[in-house]
């Protein structure tokens, strides 16, 4: 938002003159022509009859007033300015983005005024403000040449069309009387020129360039300027003396100030915020309202918070520049970060291919071509039609927060001031029929566009006037449309000061409700963010360190801050703190530790102490609830009253010492003007310099213009740019050198940046993935959310879309990345079509073994096992191509990028894309990065090390599709009983839902089904009917594989099944865990995270696992132990998101569940487990004490003991015997695992414990040193259980199925 440094005082750094250069003549503006080509080879135009001499530039197929002709900047005065080098391509390219333009009498040659900026490498910028008009052209020798190519040009267009008629003379003859002679006529009529009949007129350009965005005063001073060339009476002074003036004796104002300068025919004010207001900002917001409409503009606001590609598009530059700046201004306290053109040259069209994000402003050719514009990049683009009142959005963004409240507090500030929401001149047909008025002259002839008809005179006027706007309103409710209307331009008389105020009303009016409008975008990131500063994770070491650190370092803490924010908020915040301009604005505040503050950060943390001084609302300042902002009638005010009493006055133009005669005046005609008293300021030093009291206070305004500025090209700069920036240092391409090299150069830094992008985004998946080992960063443990790990897995996916639309030649759709996909299976299904013999079809699979992941393993010897899973990137595409769910290109690459993270197949699958030459050097241009071939190999060694973590980024998003599984029954093969004669089923369940019962076929141990997405699988019920002779079955476990993402689980058994041997049981419930393929080639070895479901700690696992492993019994310490570990993954559980928690069910019935850690204390002095050969179970302990609680006695105990013991055993008794009559065949550990998950869902593990701690049964059946027996562990046992009482544990359907309670 600034400028270039603060040595500059003064106004206006140069005025520039541009136009035709007579000694050269008509020179065709090669590089504007070459695109202008390129764009009718790409939309499909003349493939037959190419351009006649595209290397000239030269296009017959234009009539010679439209084609596009080399401008020359004519003057600049001063030659240089130190703290400021001109830029003459720069500014040539700029001042006239297409080049001249040449119109004849018959034409409209109404001044148009536009303004632009340039972007230096180190983010300062320079403002330039345009005023193009018409000027005859007195050179004989260029009327001469336009006259010859108008002869060149008719002769192209009579053979033209005559060649396209039929060759004989009777339909040649024919069609001249019946049409063509007509358009030949009409050809001629609008776009000719008869040098001896019609009066040719050039455009010309003046221009200011200067260190701040002054706009209004800019327009105001060229207005003048032009009305004193155009005026019949020559100006009061020379226009030397004017320019001279604004040049080198209008000072800037000071901040919080105001100042009033002299045009040629009246005062021309401009005004500055103070150090504590909003920054300069002087293009009117009221403009981009109206050209958008409120919805649409707040959406925009939305992308360009995310960081997405934004294009604008608009027959008017000075639309385009308007739009920008307003839309960058809304953003305080941030600022954009990226490649920023709002005006990007024809010869520039070739950004528009750069693979990072950018804000460019596109000029249309038509009203309506946005459907011949062929973008590289769709994906994440946010493409705005100015001028069509139309937005087109990339896919699923999340919306801004509180969206509908924001919406409404701004249409009331506009509805205010008498702007309707919807936006203006674009809300009905009759309103569409007036702009189609407005721009009727450029519709009809292609004009240019540098310069409109005379109807926009109109089209400004009623913006501004209230009367005509009334009976617009009129016409358009009786449905009267205006085919015509023309309206005189309105006298400069007309528009009458207001006594009070320096400038008029409507000026007034527009800088009152822009800074409002600022006002309430500005305080929604001061409630959004007010206490950021708390998350801001401190330096410990100096400032040159952290800068040389910088990337390495963590500098917001993002999970608490997120854990902090109201759940609305949370998708749009997860993805704006990941953005680049919230990493530089979290810097800012870092450095302002060494250094002085950034002015923007500056000002905004001064708001967010008022507002904490102000409202005692620190309580609420995490709620979601909407609070307006508070300060707007404040904001006008400062503005007012700056209008109103102006602080400073420039001196006067006045009489330059000039040579006489020279200059002289002539109408219609811009003179030349005197080099030698506008190269130099006056020698006293500037009187107005000398004003100031002391040399202090002039050193004081400099060191405020400084802060204003924000112009820091030291160290820090440097550092921060290197270490954080990846698109800042291309954040407006060089204009003034445009060679091969130089492109080169260009898109080779798009490949570095492309390259460390990657780095930092895959090493930031995979620390945030890790977090649960990573507790030495600070954050303590697993800090990612997923919330968090779907930014980052979007924000990769929009990564390699960018990579993938770089340098892109052939595209289909709106992805780059599908459309090569699709390229590649149609060429692998054309192979694989030429191929029709099996022998054939196995040499084609030698010569490509990527595609198959290898030949079958051998099954294992202990029997069956699964098929292993073909990883095939083809196949991977028709699974995505089959979810109907999907219906955008967009959406099936970024479902195919999920499904190979979570396969951990992604870089192998690119490597397959990435190599195949034929079909890159087809696609892709020689720069593009799918063509250097180092940083191929190192992009996907990053994208390799994310097969160290599990991801589930497919299985957790796509939760509605249709999956097919495949299960595997594994009976223990020793012994004799594999085969069962009875008729078994299984019930698969997830986390999203359960199969429910499946038969499986007979002797029949594999079988596969396809239902809904069940999410990660949590257990298996197995069972069979207990019917045949051979109805006991010892079964090791059960495979089930997710046939799309290849994820399999175990569901461990080593149990029988059958009446009569083990427990009794015909069903059984089994805990699964996801296992590990083992993959053959060289992806991850055995890196990988430790599995979700097991304890954290290593030391601890190890004396769990011990706990009824062969090495021996638990000792009462390790079972403790055990015990203390289940309840505490319980209580974390708890603690996470409730998004995050993952399967209850394995922390209760897992391996070191609480189902497991209880049975341990139950078994520890469990007397002799056989019992007269028959084996004797916990649960047979159980049903001894109930029927002890049924038939006991009552004693002597005290009466208020006996009614709790009752009460409690009462409950104990009704729980044991619903379990013992449910209608379902488990057997005694079975029925022992559901007590133990009822009890703690109920809260009554505690009361159970030591009733039955106390039942006599217990001496019976336990050993003196048993757990149960020792009164200190019972009560510690007791205290630890009572830690879940504050949970709301809910249980899986299949645990319960069939209990009445």
């Amino acid at each position: 938002m600034t400028s270039s440094s603060s040595g500059s005082c003064r106004f206006a750094d140069y005025f520039v003159l541009a136009g035709i250069d007579t000694d050269s003549g008509l020179e065709p503006d090669e590089l504007s022509a070459l695109c202008q080509w390129l764009e009718a080879q790409r939309y499909g135009r003349s493939q037959d009859n190419p351009c006649p001499n595209k290397a000239s530039g030269e296009n017959f197929d234009q009539s010679p007033l439209r084609r596009t002709f080399k401008s020359k900047v004519l003057a600049h005065y001063p030659q240089n300015v130190e703290y400021n080098p001109f830029d003459q391509d720069a500014v040539n390219m700029l001042c006239m983005p297409k080049g001249l333009s040449f119109r004849t009498q018959a034409e409209s040659r109404d001044p148009l005024f536009h303004s632009f900026l340039i972007t230096r490498e180190d983010g300062s910028r320079t403002y330039g403000f345009v005023l193009t008009f018409y000027e005859e052209v007195t050179c004989k020798q260029i009327c001469s040449a336009m006259q010859t190519l108008y002869q060149m040009h008719n002769v192209e267009q009579y053979s033209s069309v005559y060649a396209s008629s039929s060759c004989s003379m009777d339909s040649l003859a024919s069609s001249i009387d019946e049409g063509d002679s007509t358009s030949l006529a009409k050809l001629q009529r609008y776009n000719s020129y008869d040098i001896s009949r019609d009066t040719l007129y050039v455009s010309k350009c003046i221009c200011l360039i200067t260190p701040l965005p002054f706009m209004q005063a800019c327009r105001k001073f060229l207005l003048q300027l032009h009305k004193a060339v155009s005026s019949q009476q020559p100006p009061p002074l020379p226009l030397e003396s004017y320019i001279h003036n604004v040049l080198y004796e209008v000072p800037l104002p000071p901040p919080g100030r105001s100042l009033k300068f002299s045009g040629v025919y009246g005062p021309v004010i401009c005004q500055r915020p103070g150090l504590t207001e909003l920054p300069l900002f002087d293009f009117p917001l009221r403009e981009a309202f109206e050209l958008l409409g409120l919805e649409n503009l707040v959406q925009l606001f939305t992308c360009v918070l995310l960081e997405m590609q934004i294009l604008l598009y608009s027959q008017d530059y000075q639309r385009l520049m308007t739009v920008a700046e307003g839309i960058t201004t809304l953003l305080f306290p941030f600022q954009w970060q990226h490649v920023y053109v709002p005006i990007l040259p024809a010869s520039l069209l070739h950004f528009l291919d750069a693979p990072v994000p950018y804000l460019m402003g596109l000029q249309s050719k038509e009203p309506n071509d946005r459907s011949k514009l062929e973008l590289p990049q769709e994906a994440n683009l946010c493409f705005v039609d100015i001028d069509n009142h139309f937005i087109e959005l990339p896919e699923d963004f999340p919306q801004f927060p509180n969206k509908l409240e924001f919406i409404q507090e701004i249409s009331e500030v506009l509805l205010h001031f008498g702007i309707p929401p919807e936006g203006n001149l674009h809300c009905s047909e009759s309103a569409t029929k007036l702009k189609n008025l407005v721009l009727d002259d450029l519709v009809n002839d292609k004009k240019n566009g540098n310069l409109t008809a005379n109807t926009i005179n109109m089209y400004e006027l009623l913006k501004g006037n209230e009367t005509l706007a009334r009976l617009q309103a009129l016409a358009k409710r009786t449905g009267v449309t205006v085919e015509k209307m023309e309206i005189a331009p309105p006298p400069a008389a007309a528009k009458e000061k207001d006594t009070k105020c320096q400038c008029s009303e409507e000026e007034l009016r527009d800088y009152k409700l822009t800074v409002q409008l600022r006002e309430v975008f500005a305080n929604r990131f001061t409630q959004m963010f007010a206490d950021y500063e708390a998350f801001v994770i401190q330096p410990t070491q100096d400032m040159d360190s952290w800068l040389t650190n910088r990337e390495q370092m963590q500098n917001f803490d993002k999970a608490s801050f997120l854990s902090d924010q109201p759940e609305p908020y949370l998708p749009f915040l997860s993805h704006f703190i990941e953005t680049q301009m919230f990493a530089t604005f979290i810097d800012n505040k870092i450095v302002s530790l060494w250094e002085e503050k950034d002015p923007l950060l500056r000002v905004f943390d001064s708001r967010i102490e008022k507002m904490k001084i102000y409202s005692v609302r620190i309580p609420t300042l995490r709620s979601s609830n909407y609070q307006k902002c508070t300060v707007l009638k404040e904001a006008a005010q400062a503005i007012e009253q700056r209008l109103v009493k102006i602080d400073h006055t420039a001196i006067h133009p006045h009489l330059l010492d000039m040579k006489i005669g020279q200059g002289k005046y002539e109408q219609g005609f811009f003179p030349k003007l005197q080099s030698d008293v506008l190269s130099t300021g006056p020698t006293n030093n500037n009187r107005w310099a000398n004003r100031s009291a002391t040399a202090q206070r002039r050193k004081d305004r400099l060191r405020q213009h400084s802060e204003h500025l924000a112009l820091d090209n030291d160290l820090k700069e440097k550092y921060i740019q290197e270490a954080r920036s990846i698109g800042k240092n291309l954040r407006q391409p060089k204009l003034s050198d445009l060679s091969p090299a130089v492109i080169a150069q260009t898109n080779w830094k798009f490949v570095e940046g492309l390259l460390k992008e990657c780095r930092i985004k895959t090493k930031r998946m995979l620390v945030e993935k890790m977090g649960h080992e990573a507790v030495e960063l600070g954050h303590g443990e697993a800090n990612i959310t997923g919330l968090e790990e779907n930014t980052l897995i979007a924000s990769l996916c929009d990564l390699l879309e960018r990579i993938w639309s770089h340098g892109l030649l052939i595209k289909q759709g709106k992805s780059a990345l599908w459309s090569h996909l699709l390229h590649y299976q149609e060429s692998e299904e054309k192979r694989e079509a030429m191929v029709e013999t099996p022998g054939e079809q196995m040499s084609l699979y030698k010569k490509r073994p990527s595609l198959a992941a290898g030949p079958e393993r051998r099954r294992s010897d202990s029997g069956l096992n699964l098929p292993t899973l073909r990883v095939s990137l083809i196949h991977d595409m028709r699974h995505v191509q089959h979810m109907s769910e999907i219906k955008t290109d967009v959406g099936r690459a970024r479902a195919w990028i999920r499904l190979s993270l979570e396969k951990k197949v992604l870089s192998q699958q690119l490597k397959q894309l990435m190599f195949n030459q034929a079909l890159i050097k087809k696609l892709y241009k020689r720069y593009a990065f799918l063509r250097c071939e180092d940083e191929k190999e190192q992009f996907l060694y990053h994208l390799l090390s994310l097969n160290a973590v599990d991801y589930f980024c497919f299985t957790s998003v796509f939760t509605t599709i249709m999956i097919p599984y495949r299960a595997v029954i594994i009976p223990i093969k020793k012994l004799s009983n594999s085969i069962t004669t009875s008729n078994p089923w299984i019930s698969v369940s997830g986390e999203l839902g359960d199969t429910g019962v499946m038969q499986v076929p007979k002797n029949v141990l594999e079988m596969t089904f396809e239902c809904q997405n069940l999410g990660k699988l949590t257990t298996v019920q197995i069972g069979h009917d207990n019917s045949g002779l051979l109805a006991k079955w010892l079964v090791d476990c059960v495979m089930v594989r997710n046939e799309i993402t290849g994820h399999t689980y175990r569901f461990p058994c080593g149990r029988w099944l059958g009446k009569g041997v083990d427990d009794g049981s015909l069903e059984r419930i089994l805990v699964g865990e996801l296992i590990t393929p083992v993959v053959e080639e060289d992806l991850s070895k055995q890196c990988r995270t430790p599995p979700q479901l097991r304890s954290p700690t290593v030391t601890r696992r190890l004396s769990i696992t011990s706990l009824g492993g062969k090495t021996g019994k638990p000792n009462a310490g390790q079972i403790q132990e055990g015990i203390g570990e289940s309840i505490n993954n319980i209580v974390k559980h708890f603690h996470k998101p409730e998004k995050e928690r993952g399967s209850l069910t394995i922390l209760l019935c897992g391996e070191y569940g609480l189902v497991s850690a209880l049975e341990q204390v139950f078994h520890h002095g469990f007397k002799s487990a056989r019992l007269f050969q028959k084996n004797v179970f916990i649960w047979d302990f159980i049903e001894k004490a109930v029927t002890y609680f049924e038939t006991a006695e009552e004693d002597e105990e005290s009466q208020e003991n006996l009614l709790q013991l009752k009460a409690c055993s009462a409950t104990f008794c009704q729980y044991v015997n619903a379990i013992t009559a449910a209608p379902r065949n488990i057997g005694k550990d079975g029925k022992l695992q559901l007590l133990v998950c009822l009890g703690a869902r109920d809260h009554l593990l505690p009361q159970w414990i030591p009733l039955l701690a106390e039942c006599p049964v217990i001496s019976r059946m336990y050993e003196d040193g048993a757990l149960l027996r020792d009164h200190a562990t019972v009560n510690s046992l007791i205290r630890v259980l009572q830690t879940l009482h504050e949970f709301n544990i809910t249980l899986e359907a299949s645990l319960v199925k069939g209990i009445d309670l």
